[in-house]
């Protein structure tokens, strides 16, 4: 590749990160302004799903495929929610947590500290309990909690991985905080308006810092 052509593709990269931001910015405006619909439905999946063509765009390997992998589970598990069901929606998540536990399973940190390894192993019961806990449909609260154990199994994983802790783990937890308002709007805060505020913000914001947190770290892999 010529140096002219490298940075086209270069600029490319960029332009489908920011239209990949753009989208997901824009997709909480207008659902906060906007009735349901088809053109909201495909909006929303939109910015995970070009976070998804981002990282492929730049994968060089097992790691950079199982990423843009993960975000297109995420965009799946977007569309699907609203245009099939909760359930569905939920199954295409666990696919790509799945996916996320194996890509942060092979890039362990070699050393972690005491209280890295506190809050990973303390995560994962705490967030299937408080999962398990909120909804006030207790016959749906096995399947919440099913679904909240690789939710948690990841971000722990996130966390401990070596890929920083400023993006790609607390970009995890930003995903988890974001399922956990989910579950709270079907008990203690079914009335409030707290989680429709924060739920999009926190997820999208979550996958963003994940994508771009790998993708850095990948790349300088590239690199060396």
């Amino acid at each position: 590749m010529t140096e002219e052509s490298s940075t086209k593709a270069g600029g490319l990269v960029s332009l489908v990160l920011i239209a990949a931001l753009l989208a997901g910015i824009s997709y909480y405006l207008a659902s906060r302004m906007m009735e349901p619909s088809a053109l909201l439905t495909v909006w929303k999946g939109t910015g995970v799903g070009l976070l998804a063509v981002w990282a492929a765009m730049q994968a060089r390997s097992f790691d950079g495929a199982l990423l843009a992998l993960v975000m297109a589970l995420g965009a799946t598990g977007d569309v699907v929610l609203e245009t099939t069901g909760t359930v569905e929606g939920g199954m295409a998540f666990m696919a790509g947590h799945v996916i996320a536990i194996t890509l942060y399973f092979r890039n362990r940190r070699l050393q972690t500290s005491f209280s890295q390894k506190l809050l990973a192993i303390l995560l994962v019961p705490i967030v299937i309990w408080l999962s398990w806990s909120l909804p006030a449909d207790r016959s749906s609260a096995a399947g919440i909690a099913l679904y909240a154990a690789p939710l948690a199994l990841m971000a722990a994983l996130a966390w401990t991985s070596r890929f920083s802790r400023f993006t790609v783990g607390i970009g995890a937890i930003f995903f988890v905080i974001s399922d956990l308002f989910i579950f709270a709007r079907m008990g203690p805060l079914a009335s409030s308006m707290l989680p429709g505020l924060l739920i999009w913000p926190l997820y999208f914001s979550g996958q963003a810092m994940i994508a771009m947190g790998v993708v850095r770290t990948l790349a300088t892999d590239t690199q060396a």
